[in-house]
């Protein structure tokens, strides 16, 4: 456009220690990312590459936070101020030395003289995956809009972040299809639940007990007052709306089935957990990627059949905290219809509600097979259930009902 002169801002990917052994290692100054004269020759220890012992004094070779690996440098032990950064490599030098090979375990020796190449490059992989956990870890707080916390923990091997999964707080539609449609009016409510609150405007009882928790059946669906109810922030029929109440942990699993959700709280009977979000898209495109998705051995398709089977949520790509929650043929959570700023049947919110008691630290799952009502043998009675499956995926739930397959 003649005459203007705006400028395009691409977000950058890379992170800032990224940024920083570029700019360190072309002798460059940027301020924005604080390499300045002053800052361009300081050192920070980011993590500890490898060891050796000459002439009876210990070294570590150091990997300096924001400089190239070309500049690692071996440095004593006495030199170096970060106990943390030591117990850690100390911890997964002897992770690595005490696993089990061939049926024997390898001897753990204290007194060496240095590290064999094998471990000294276990030692930087777990480093590097610590630190890409740890920004994962950040970029999931930044993004969620919540209060509670998401920790992320792998304490089993060496994978990493996903490459191809991005944070969302709410469905993401695809082009044509209105998430935020039916609704101009809301409750006039002082004091809800009143005579015409939404809930009874619906037709059905509210949802919740005066402690919060829900006290309606499976295949119910939960009518929340809305952003045009007179009602405030601290209304008791406002619950799935606020988000996650519960500090949560993702986790690399050891049984082989990937990555689950672990809760860090005590969660009661009957209490909203989480919300299942992703990509509204269309019942044929959901057929079209579950061609795709079935040879990878993925889950991530729900039809929303709760009154027709027009749309799918797919969280493959794009989710919250629920796109790692496993299934179980014997769940902890339970999932259930919501209805909040869009009345359209077609398009309900899944929220998923705990089961029964769930101890701090327990893993959180649900059926990958669960329907809208008890009776899990009626294609009538679906409220909600994972797109259909070409081909089986074993079940590796562990509990004493499993049915065998995940479909």
């Amino acid at each position: 456009m003649e005459g203007w002169r705006g400028a395009w801002y691409v977000p950058c990917l890379a992170s800032l220690e990224t940024l920083q052994e570029l700019c360190r290692k072309e002798n460059l100054r940027c301020k924005s990312i604080g390499i300045t004269n002053r800052s361009l020759k300081s050192y920070e220890v980011e993590y500890l590459c490898d060891y050796k012992v000459e002439e009876g004094t210990e070294y570590y070779l150091v990997k300096w936070k924001g400089w190239p690996e070309s500049s690692n440098t071996w440095e004593p032990q006495k030199n170096l101020k970060c106990p943390l950064l030591l117990q850690n490599f100390l911890s997964d030098k002897n992770e690595y030395l005490s696993r089990v090979r061939e049926g024997k375990a390898l001897k753990v020796r204290n007194h060496v003289k240095a590290l064999k190449p094998a471990v000294a490059d276990y030692i930087v992989k777990k480093a590097k995956q610590r630190i890409a956990l740890r920004r994962w870890k950040e970029e999931l707080n930044r993004k969620k809009n919540h209060k509670a916390m998401i920790l992320v923990e792998n304490t089993v091997d060496l994978e990493g972040p996903p490459l191809d999964f991005y944070y969302i707080n709410e469905y993401k539609p695809a082009p044509g299809i209105n998430v935020l449609n039916g609704i101009t009016t809301g409750c006039e409510c002082a004091d809800c639940p009143a005579e015409k609150c939404c809930p009874k405007e619906a037709g059905f009882i509210l949802a919740y007990n005066k402690k919060k928790k829900l006290k309606i059946q499976p295949g119910l669906p939960i009518y929340e007052c809305n952003s045009f109810c007179r009602c405030g922030p601290d209304c008791p029929n406002r619950i799935v709306q606020k988000g996650t109440p519960y500090s949560l942990c993702i986790f690399r699993t050891n049984n082989g089935r990937g990555w689950g959700v672990k809760t860090l709280q005590k969660i009661k009977t009957n209490s909203f957990v989480m919300e299942y979000v992703g990509e509204v898209i269309t019942s044929e495109e959901a057929e079209r990627r579950g061609q795709l998705y079935d040879n990878q051995g993925n889950t991530y398709l729900f039809d929303l059949d709760y009154d027709s089977d027009e749309f799918t949520v797919d969280a493959a790509r794009y989710g919250n905290v629920s796109h790692f929650v496993n299934h179980s043929c014997d769940p902890n959570l339970q999932v259930f219809n919501v209805f909040i700023d869009n009345l359209d049947l077609r398009l309900p919110r899944i929220a998923l509600f705990s089961t029964r008691t769930i101890k701090a630290g327990e893993e959180l799952t649900f059926d990958y097979q669960m329907k809208g009502s008890i009776d899990l043998t009626s294609d009538a009675a679906d409220g909600l259930s994972p797109s259909r499956k070409r081909i089986r995926t074993v079940c590796k739930c562990g509990a004493v009902c499993c049915r065998g397959y995940l479909n």
